[in-house]
């Protein structure tokens, strides 16, 4: 896949005396152990990885601030790192330096079920935070696949099967306490629902990657279950036909909670693993939240749309048990993907169209892929909110088909952006996808430049992500 060019390592200044120093605070919390530094280094993306010399496992945010303090004196280089599950190669320490590992930071602070909201620690996982929920009636929607750390899902805008109902992180973070590049620490806003005090800083630290500060705290936004959850599959013969489907049911104001695709190879792939018998069509996997007969009601409309457009064995239930084998298909896709090619990895990659364009964009896709490559390259997506994934099943080791995945990946996120759509709806930029983000941005990137370079000037936070840095060969200069 292209990447943007990787910028040069910088030199770590005095490192064993900058090791001491995190040592006297953090003791054996401070480690150079080379497995450590190997696990740091990489995501689960096709990017290659990078080591930090250091990493540190903080346990509050206070800890956090010290340690980019002591950063910002040298002017060392500062990853921050959750889980490790990014898919644009965040995390790699492209300059070496300081890896903050926040997975000890693990605590749910409060929950307050009058307000639906909670404040966590950045390391919390969003399946831990619904564990600790159970017993209250709510739940927190968002759900990448991964179990990823609520303060990573912040800082890459995460979204998920959930987001067409729902919304993403961007809609449900409603306050971030962040570490800036010089070691003070910010709240961003309040668990207030609207504000309309000064610029919204929130926001800007939604989704920046780690590259203008560390999130340490994260304040969300919860819903309460819903008193029934219906889940559903529809067949249909084409993708178009299962695309024209969504959109009826939205124009019909049917309040579905998942919608998701999975195309004829997906399906097939699936099988295979799953030993079901779906199928082998592409499919719509649908989920409804209401009251037992809203839920219902919403399921049969669907039912009813479906049909219309040739879709086929409309199959539902609100057996848990049912629920959750039927969604198996869409959440172990991976796994079914790599038990039919074995010995091949996935080069995963997103875009987002406007809905009315995903037919077509998908259409045009797979035109691209029969006709110009025999990579396996199966599709599937959010196809309530126009996102959808293509892995390209290749050979590590066959450099051309790492080649021929890369050119039509190229295409693939150039045809999205002449859709009016974005080069990626949910993995984030990274350093793998920042030539694209200047294509689609243009120059509000030069205003992402001047935000990074205002908060960050001697670019010490999660260097060579998302914008190249202004003048950045001459600040590499002056550290080395």
């Amino acid at each position: 896949m292209p990447t943007s060019a990787v910028a040069s390592r910088r030199r770590f200044p005095s490192k064993s005396r900058v090791v001491g120093e995190l040592k006297e605070f953090l003791g054996d919390r401070v480690s150079t152990a080379p497995a450590i530094l190997d696990q740091h280094g990489r995501d689960e993306s096709y990017h290659a990885g990078h080591r930090p010399d250091v990493v540190v496992f903080c346990e509050t945010t206070e800890e956090a601030a010290r340690t980019v303090a002591l950063c910002a004196r040298d002017r060392i280089p500062v990853i921050p790192f959750g889980t490790g599950t990014s898919l644009e190669g965040h995390v790699a320490a492209l300059e070496g330096g300081v890896c903050v590992d926040l997975s000890r930071m693990d605590r749910v602070l409060a929950v307050n079920p009058e307000d639906l909201d909670c404040t966590v620690e950045a390391g919390v996982t969003r399946r831990r935070l619904n564990e600790h929920l159970r017993d209250t009636g709510l739940f927190f929607p968002v759900d990448p696949g991964a179990d990823a750390s609520l303060g990573g899902m912040a800082a890459t805008r995460a979204s998920g099967t959930n987001a067409v109902r729902y919304g993403t992180m961007r809609e449900l973070v409603l306050d971030l306490k962040v570490v800036l590049a010089d070691g003070r620490v910010i709240q961003t806003g309040t668990r207030s629902r609207k504000s309309s005090a000064g610029y919204d800083l929130t926001r800007l630290f939604v989704g920046s990657e780690g590259t203008l500060g560390i999130a340490t705290e994260v304040t969300l936004r919860l819903f309460g279950h819903p008193e029934s959850i219906v889940s559903a599959v529809c067949s249909f013969p084409t993708v178009d036909a299962a695309v024209r489907t969504v959109i009826a049911t939205t124009h019909a104001g049917v309040p579905v909670a998942r919608v998701e695709l999975m195309d004829a190879l997906s399906m097939e792939c699936f099988n295979s693993w799953g030993k079901t018998s779906y199928a082998e069509t592409p499919a719509l996997f649908l989920e409804f939240h209401g009251t037992p007969a809203s839920a219902a009601e919403q399921a049969e409309t669907v039912s009813q749309l479906a049909q219309e457009f040739g879709g086929r064995d409309f199959a539902w239930s609100a057996n848990q048990e049912e629920r959750n084998q039927l969604w198996r298909a869409r959440h172990d896709l991976l796994y079914a993907l790599m038990a039919r090619w074995p010995g091949r990895k996935s080069l995963t990659t997103d875009v987002c169209v406007p809905i009315s364009r995903l037919a077509e964009c998908i259409a045009e896709t797979n035109t691209d892929i029969a006709a110009h490559s025999s990579i396996p390259a199966p599709i599937a997506g959010h196809v309530g909110d126009g996102n959808f994934h293509i892995a390209f099943m290749v050979d590590p080791d066959n450099p051309e088909e790492i080649r021929e995945a890369a050119v039509l990946h190229d295409r693939l996120v150039r045809r999205a952006l002449a859709m009016g759509g974005t080069c990626t709806g949910e993995h984030g930029i990274g350093y793998g996808k920042m030539e694209y983000l200047e294509i689609e941005r243009g120059e509000g990137v030069g205003v992402m430049q001047a935000l990074k370079q205002a908060l960050d000037p001697h670019n010490i936070m999660n260097p060579g992500k998302i914008v190249p840095f202004p003048n950045q060969r001459s600040i590499l200069h002056q550290v080395a």
